[in-house]
């Protein structure tokens, strides 16, 4: 008969278990890389980033600065919205340097999330005013870029206003009259369609 420590099922370690094993030995960081290199991925992609070496050039700067400034980062707050920044910043300043301005969505993986972004604003209601997801995309790519990032990660990222105010830096009442005033904007231009 197993022995109560055999039974116990291992349970995945948080996010800060794997930094402070991240601080003690280099190789630790694989772990985290390993935790965030695929929802990071999809967030680089959402940000508008569609050429697929520049996305990998970014997600390697993304780990590379996340590695470098392990030792700054405050236990006080969430891991995710702390590296989910460092991110953020990466893709913005690559658009910058880049001068192109990014398209949002292309992918099959985010109709269903476009569906629920589309629900949420309320423009679904009848069968004649439904919006293809082409419309919605197109609309959620006309927005002023701080409008965009805050409906990409709401709705896309499914972060929290706390996390999106930890990731943008900026206080969460801020995040709900962006998320607000987004809303509207896209819903405005999905009237008009």
């Amino acid at each position: 008969m197993p022995s109560g420590s055999e039974q116990q099922v291992k349970r995945p370690c948080s996010d800060q278990e794997l930094v402070s094993r991240a601080l003690q030995d280099k190789q630790g960081f694989a772990a985290i890389v390993r935790r965030y290199e695929a929802p990071l991925m999809r967030y680089i992609l959402r940000l508008g980033c569609r050429n697929t070496s520049s996305a990998q050039d970014l997600l390697q700067e993304i780990f590379i600065k996340t590695y470098v400034h392990l030792n700054d980062y405050d236990h006080s707050f969430p891991f995710s919205s702390w590296i989910y920044r460092i991110a953020h910043n990466e893709i913005i300043s690559f658009f910058r340097k880049e001068k192109v301005r990014p398209t949002v969505l292309e992918r099959e993986a985010d109709l269903f999330l476009l569906e629920t972004l589309v629900s949420d604003l309320g423009v679904d209601g009848s069968e004649h005013q439904r919006h293809s997801p082409s419309e919605v995309q197109r609309a959620v790519d006309a927005l002023e870029s701080r409008y965009r990032e805050v409906i990409i990660l709401k709705f896309f990222e499914g972060k929290s206003y706390e996390e999106i105010s930890d990731i943008l830096q900026m206080p969460e009442g801020t995040v709900a009259t962006l998320i607000n005033r987004a809303k509207k904007k896209m819903k405005s231009i999905l009237d008009k369609v």
